[in-house]
């Protein structure tokens, strides 16, 4: 009878994983079946107790490092929510500058800002976002801008090679 009870709680213990999926439940659910194997084979509640600690201690000390690190795919994970946009292009809707302004990203109208205090990106203008602050999406002219940011004073273009934009694209050199 013991060793039911021991297995009814490896079944908890393996629905608890489904949900978690970190592994830590699964090397308890081994511990659990040893504690099951110990009661089938005579042990008394002692023996069967420190026989699910010690296999379930071993599974997270030993073998869950070894089976995270194995499973972790590097690299391949998606940002979601707002970090899902940074690095995304945006087309202007209206003006940009550190003021203010509107683009469409992804499909959605959002507050926007220049990240370049001396950058003004017009309305139809192609731009990538560097960060969102709050609901604000602070955005650079991309390496391939087909509107150059324009200067705010004077609404001429920007010359990258003066060193007035940063974010601005740079003129091929050679």
């Amino acid at each position: 009878m013991a060793a039911l009870w021991w297995v009814i709680g490896a079944f908890v213990l393996a629905g608890l994983e489904v949900f978690a999926l970190n592994l830590v439940f699964g090397t308890l659910v081994v511990g659990a079946l040893a504690g099951a194997l110990a009661a089938l084979l005579g042990g008394d509640f002692t023996v069967q107790a420190i026989t699910a600690s010690v296999v379930s201690l071993v599974g997270l000390a030993v073998v869950r490092p070894v089976l995270v690190k194995r499973f972790k795919v590097e690299g391949r994970f998606t940002a979601t929510g707002t970090a899902g946009n940074v690095g995304r292009p945006a087309r202007v809707l209206a003006e940009v500058s550190e003021l203010g302004g509107r683009v469409k990203l992804q499909g959605e109208e959002w507050s926007a800002r220049s990240a370049d205090p001396a950058a003004v990106f017009p309305e139809g203008a192609t731009v990538h976002v560097v960060a969102i602050d709050g609901a604000t999406a602070v955005v650079a002219a991309p390496a391939t801008n087909t509107h150059p940011p324009t200067n705010a004073s004077t609404d001429l273009p920007t010359d990258p090679a003066a060193g007035s934009s940063p974010s601005a694209p740079r003129p091929p050199e050679g």
